[in-house]
């Protein structure tokens, strides 16, 4: 029997996730099959279909996945190396629940599951993974009836088709496009994805390797941008676009190898959908700029704030109607493609707009930036919610308003400047996110906080 400690460890808010060998095994594996088997049995699911990515642990973790799940009465349909956007067409045009095997930005220990349902349907804490725990704590009986079945399909050349159908990038003018795949998945889908349009992509590693032998997979992090900064001027290219090693997620350089904010691509594809479809409704979570509620209201449309994370930001599209979703990660969901994510479907969108007019990228994102942040600064705290409050405490009397959706956001008077404050849902950690009109602002506020977070 699993203790709950060791459980609650690797099945997180969103996913599960762990080092391979020390946290997950073949038979832990086998045994969250069996139990999301169960869970959608229940609900009159029958097929799971299943996609991985280029990590070495993958593919025995999946054929143990495989195992657990027709061991409960369902099917598996196998896609081999896939992109978890990939796996969300899958089960969004076959109708059945997807299973994507990665670690995402994660390094190469590690593995994990993005579960959904049927139509691409997030599976999060609240939503299948409570229960997936309670099973694997407190184990479950057999299943008795017929036993499921194994195929294989691969889904790439239609997949990539239907991107294509999303975004009009046939009439442009050509652009050279650098792309670091970060030997993740990306290597696979972008050459399918960007066939036969007026784009020359140039290649950085874009070996599937998961082991990243030239950088971690994580954009987010800085220091992982600097070979394609430096690649996009040696190149000449009009625009840098890296990928996450499960490539859902994108970051843009500009053709001077500056990085654009997440929050200003969030702006300008919100922008092109208000073009098509007036007044409609586009969600941004707790940390995106300013800017972009603001362009979504100038621009005809309706905000809604939602809280960080994939399955918060698919049930509020999926609440609200919403046409596009964009997070501060670089996360951006489209109402096309099931309320998922897909970070390259967020870069066509940015080609198509940088290649219909002739300005640069850096010229063109300008009037998308109109302030300063701090990006995300984590602080290892003791007692998460004591520091917050103290922080609330040491700003008491500049607080504007205050709101809650995800941790705290605090709006401060005379002044444009706000910042957030939530907790890791897995460390013990503190995240701030700080913004204001200019740059001396942000460090001056970044600096006052964390004095209070680290006191």
């Amino acid at each position: 029997m699993r203790t709950r400690e060791s459980v609650t460890s690797v099945v997180k808010a969103y996913d599960v996730r762990g080092v391979v060998g020390r946290d997950i095994d073949a038979d832990f594996i086998r045994d969250t099959g069996a139990a999301f088997a169960r869970l959608l049995r229940g609900e009159g699911e029958t097929t799971v279909v299943v996609g991985h990515d280029m990590r070495p642990s993958s593919p025995e973790l999946v054929d143990a996945f495989a195992e657990g799940v027709t061991a409960h009465g369902l099917d598996v349909i196998k896609l081999g190396l896939t992109s978890t956007d990939e796996l969300y067409f899958a089960s969004g045009t076959l109708d059945c629940a997807g299973a994507m095997f990665t670690a995402s930005h994660n390094p190469a220990q590690y593995n994990g599951i993005k579960l959904c349902r049927s139509g691409a349907r997030p599976v999060g804490q609240e939503t299948g993974l409570g229960e997936i725990t309670e099973y694997l704590v407190n184990g479950m009986s057999n299943y008795h009836g017929v036993k499921g079945t194994v195929s294989e399909r691969d889904v790439l050349a239609d997949y990539g088709a239907y991107l294509r159908s999303l975004v009009n990038l046939r009439g442009t003018r050509p652009l050279v496009v650098a792309v670091d795949a970060g030997n993740g998945m990306a290597g696979l889908t972008v050459p399918e994805v960007f066939k036969g349009l007026p784009l020359d992509v140039r290649p950085l590693y874009f070996e599937l390797d998961g082991t990243f032998p030239n950088h971690e997979a994580n954009p987010l992090d800085p220091k992982n941008l600097v070979d394609l900064q430096k690649f996009v001027v040696e190149q000449g290219a009009d625009i840098g676009l890296a990928f996450d090693g499960d490539a859902d997620r994108c970051f843009v350089i500009d053709e001077k190898g500056d990085p654009v904010s997440s929050s200003a691509i969030c702006a300008i594809v919100a922008e092109r959908y208000l073009a098509e479809r007036p007044g409609a409704t586009i969600i941004h979570n707790a940390i995106t700029s300013k800017a972009v509620p603001e362009i979504i209201g100038e621009n005809g449309g309706k905000a809604v704030r939602a809280r960080v994370g994939h399955s918060f930001i698919k049930a509020e599209m999926a609440r609200t109607g919403a046409v596009f979703g964009g997070e501060h990660s670089a996360h951006y969901y489209f109402t096309e493609f099931f309320n998922a994510d897909s970070g390259i479907l967020a870069a066509m969108h940015v080609l198509a707009a940088l290649g219909s007019q002739d300005r640069p990228l850096s010229g063109m994102m300008a009037e998308y930036s109109r302030y300063a942040a701090s990006g995300e600064l984590n602080s290892e705290v003791a007692d998460q919610t004591e520091r917050t409050q103290a922080v609330l405490d040491a700003f008491a009397d500049r607080i504007e308003s205050v709101d809650r959706i995800d941790g705290v956001t605090v709006e401060l008077k005379d002044t444009k400047a706000w910042f957030n404050i939530r907790p890791s849902n897995t460390e013990p950690l503190l995240r701030l996110n700080v913004e204001a009109p200019t740059a001396e602002e942000v460090d001056a506020l970044s600096e006052e906080i964390l004095g209070v977070i680290r006191a």
